[in-house]
């Protein structure tokens, strides 16, 4: 699976993206899973609720299942303009 990391989210974790093997049936599990791997994780993931998730390129929350999505990208939320 392809995790992408995006503006500030990036910059805390210090890399854009990554292929990663997971057992994580949910996207809260999968950041439990990242947060667990070390601190520059943890410190991204910090409060969720300053975050946003898109499966295959489409908004999602962090209850919504893995199965069968090939990318996960977290971002913060979004102004338009």
């Amino acid at each position: 699976m392809d995790i992408l990391y995006f503006a500030w989210v990036r910059e805390r974790i210090g890399i854009p993206r990554e292929k990663l093997d997971t057992s994580a049936a949910t996207v809260a599990e999968l950041v439990e899973e990242l947060k667990a791997r070390e601190e520059r994780y943890a410190a991204a993931f910090a409060d969720l609720s300053a975050l946003r998730v898109a499966l295959d390129q489409d908004l999602s929350d962090f209850d919504a299942s893995l199965d069968g999505v090939r990318e996960v990208a977290f971002f913060p939320p979004m102004t338009g303009g």
